[in-house]
């Protein structure tokens, strides 16, 4: 092989080898270190730009699991809320029927009752979470919506828009009080009844009497207040139904994040035991082109050899 003091073939490969071996280092280095195989647009263009859109994505879901938390807590409320309702209503009910005697003495029974009125909107004026109760309510309030809507879902279709899904709850139907006299109808509880011509809120025994006309009212009332508990158990089963569903949601919008993680994992994760054997085998490469160059490099140092006789 001929030597040339102008053009060191060897070295210049040696170096280009070198190069090549510290390139791959430094970019096996950067995996380790940081954990991704993709971690800008440059390593792979398309798998970042997936990446980066389902992470936003991801994003997005984890909002929806928070805003399906807060519509859980609120439900949870207004279904407890509800139950405790239907309690007090049957008590009520009780008490109307033990009215229905001759010879009671209604005054106190209605001192009873009026407890429980009491109660009945203490309860539902108490069924707030984050400001939100759907129990008590006033629609004549500014920015009033009887629909409530809870953010369900995220999703994006292949043309790349997307969309949000809510839960809507109309709360029209599980109103127990409300506080706009103009309201048609009003809540359960405040609806004053064609026939009695009062409401289960503000009905009042004690000046009946055993007399024809009382007894029917007494009985009239007593129906009233059966159908406010059926209006109640309706309306609980609807809420609790909606939790149900709301629950549902959110187990499936977390598994679907974790699926969505271990996707965008799957494309830009570094594999760390592959990268730290890779990193073993680049240093013993870098060691070997330090040594390959310098023996390359000592070549030009024989030729002055050479003429030095």
């Amino acid at each position: 092989m001929s030597s040339s003091i102008l053009t060191n073939m060897s070295a210049m490969t040696a170096l280009q080898s070198l190069s090549a071996t510290q390139k791959a280092l430094s970019q096996t280095q950067n995996q380790i270190s940081t954990g991704l195989r993709v971690a800008n647009a440059s390593d792979n263009a398309a798998y970042w730009s997936i990446a980066t859109t389902m992470r936003s994505d991801n994003d997005a879901l984890s909002a929806v699991k928070d805003s399906l938390n807060l519509g859980s807590s609120i439900v949870g409320v207004a279904n407890a809320a509800l139950t405790s309702v239907g309690d007090v209503l049957s008590k009520i009910k009780s008490d109307l029927t033990t009215a229905q005697g001759i010879g009671v003495d209604r005054t106190k029974i209605q001192t009873d009752i009026a407890s429980y009125q009491g109660q009945l909107k203490s309860i539902s004026d108490s069924a707030s979470f984050n400001g939100q109760n759907w129990l008590s309510v006033d629609s004549s309030a500014a920015g009033y919506n009887a629909t409530k809507s809870v953010v369900a879902s995220f999703t994006r279709d292949t043309t790349g828009a997307i969309s949000v899904g809510t839960i809507n709850v109309d709360t029209s139907k599980t109103k127990l009080y409300d506080a706009n006299a103009a309201a048609t109808p009003r809540g359960v509880l405040d609806t004053v009844d064609a026939t009695t011509t009062v409401s289960v809120s503000n009905l009042d025994i004690s000046a009946l009497t055993d007399s024809t006309a009382d007894q029917t009212k007494l009985t009239a009332l007593l129906k009233q207040v059966d159908t406010a508990i059926q209006s109640i158990t309706s309306a609980a089963s609807t809420v609790g139904a909606t939790k149900t569903r709301i629950d549902l949601q959110t187990t499936f919008v977390q598994n679907l994040s974790d699926a969505i993680s271990s996707g965008v994992g799957s494309l830009v994760d570094a594999d760390m035991n592959q990268a730290s054997t890779r990193l073993q085998a680049l240093q013993t490469q870098q060691q070997l082109g330090i040594q390959s160059l310098s023996i390359a490099n000592q070549s030009s140092q024989l030729i002055l050899k050479l003429f030095g006789g």
